[in-house]
């Protein structure tokens, strides 16, 4: 029997959807398709159930699964004998972030790694909410918060504070702020409430509980150009507001928060050069900064 079909049928369980597992495997569909149905051909019964909400492992699929995955780990085994040189690297990479640590730092981050490696293609998909792994929306994700179940491989990337911001102009119209009471007479911009995907960012509760802001946005970066441009106060990553010349700090070191970010990846994925070396990278980069 032909491995590369234990390989599709391995990651067509995994992801339960053609395009998902095609993805991952950087080929068309219709090619895990085949490779599929070549398979089943082979050992004479359907291993998967074609179902509205994706490919379920019959009970056939489900007597395979575990030697497929010996098969693989064998395969594994044996291929991490042999050193992975830029030039053998090779597939696809989805890396989810949020918005603003994926457009001003990870892009940047990748950018190297993509130049280590040229073969592979690197996604990255920041956005002003959260991705989910178990929805296969991508392959490695970092997150605002620490998962408490599930099969994945976790650890702490790095933490980064938060404090607030203002643009000169605003402040020299409105009163003076020279403590925490006086942020009750001022403008906020913040949050989307309905809209926030982690309570890690409901800031302004905690610091005005009786703001809810004048101007919101489900995107951060929207909030720093608002500001900027006079729309009142925020609190905003220093990663990306401190070398904004048009920010200044407000009541600093008096106000700061601290958020961890997480990297997250299924387990089952781990084992894969391309998402191992990624993985590495991003930690180490990430600690050495």
């Amino acid at each position: 029997m032909d491995w590369d079909h234990f390989r599709y049928f391995l990651e067509l369980a995994r992801a339960e959807r053609l395009v998902t597992a095609a993805r991952r495997l950087g080929v068309d569909h219709t090619t895990v398709a085949r490779r599929v149905n070549a398979l089943e051909k082979q050992i004479g019964q359907p291993l998967f159930l074609r179902t509205p909400q994706g490919y379920m492992l019959t009970e056939a699929g489900r007597h395979l699964l575990p030697a497929a995955e010996a098969m693989e780990n064998a395969y594994t085994s044996v291929h991490q004998l042999q050193p992975t040189g830029a030039e053998q690297l090779s597939g696809q990479v989805r890396i989810g972030a949020t918005e603003a640590y994926g457009t001003l730092v990870l892009s940047k981050q990748l950018a190297l790694l993509s130049e280590r490696y040229p073969h592979l293609q690197i996604d990255l998909l920041a956005l002003p909410r959260a991705l989910q792994l178990s929805r296969n929306e991508a392959d490695i994700v970092i997150t605002l918060e620490r998962p408490e179940k599930g099969s994945f491989t976790i650890t702490r990337l790095t933490d980064y504070e938060l404090r607030l911001y203002a643009a000169p102009d605003y402040l020299a119209q409105h009163d003076p702020i020279r403590s925490k009471e006086d942020l009750k007479k001022h403008r906020f911009v913040t949050y989307v409430d309905d809209l926030l995907f982690t309570q890690e960012l409901n800031f302004l509760t905690e610091l005005v509980p009786s703001s809810h802001g004048n101007w919101r946005s489900t995107s951060v970066l929207a909030q720093q150009e608002a500001v900027a441009h006079g729309a009142g106060i925020a609190i905003l990553p220093t990663f990306a507001a401190k070398n904004d010349q048009r920010l200044v700090p407000v009541l600093q070191p008096e106000i700061a928060f601290t958020r961890t970010f997480w990297m997250l990846m299924p387990t089952e994925l781990k084992g894969l050069s391309r998402m191992r070396i990624t993985w590495e990278f991003l930690r180490d980069i990430n600690t050495a900064n």
